[in-house]
């Protein structure tokens, strides 16, 4: 009968974290990927709002109008530079859940890597069992053979 591995509660432990670390590394990706959008939409509003503003400029407009378009282009700078922290913290973030999935990728591999050998060395004790068993009932079956021989 095979031993089982000693260590396979480890090895089923390291096996939830490292999907876990896998899942978590996919939503701060996707959330890098949302955060880099969300600052590409804006700089592109800011981009036509812009082209509005130097429409109207060429089709003559009042100081207060003007005011209003630079006021407004100052705010839409100012989020596109909250959306530009957002999306180097969530850089960050992924960059910190790739590390941590590198790590925990690392410890079950070195954990798996035991119980294959663990495997591989009952798979060996096996075979040698079972070749010990082959052997021990050829020699008896040849041996009763060898016997009846005899007798006739």
């Amino acid at each position: 009968m095979p031993q089982t591995f000693s260590l396979q509660p480890l090895l089923d432990l390291m096996q939830t974290r490292t999907d876990e670390a896998t899942r978590t590394l996919g939503k701060l990706i996707a959330a890098e990927q949302s955060q880099r959008s969300r600052l590409q939409m804006l700089e592109q509003y800011r981009e036509e709002y812009a082209q509005r503003l130097r429409e109207a400029v060429a089709q003559g407009i009042t100081r207060l109008v003007m005011l209003n378009y630079q006021d407004f282009l100052a705010r839409i700078d100012e989020a596109i530079e909250q959306q530009r922290i957002a999306v180097q913290d969530s850089e960050r973030n992924t960059k910190a859940g790739q590390v941590h999935w590198q790590s925990q990728n690392k410890q079950l591999k070195a954990i798996d890597t035991l119980s294959q050998r663990h495997d591989a060395r009952e798979r060996y004790r096996e075979n040698k069992i079972e070749q010990k068993l082959q052997d021990e009932f050829s020699t008896r079956k040849y041996g009763i053979k060898d016997s009846s021989d005899q007798d006739s």
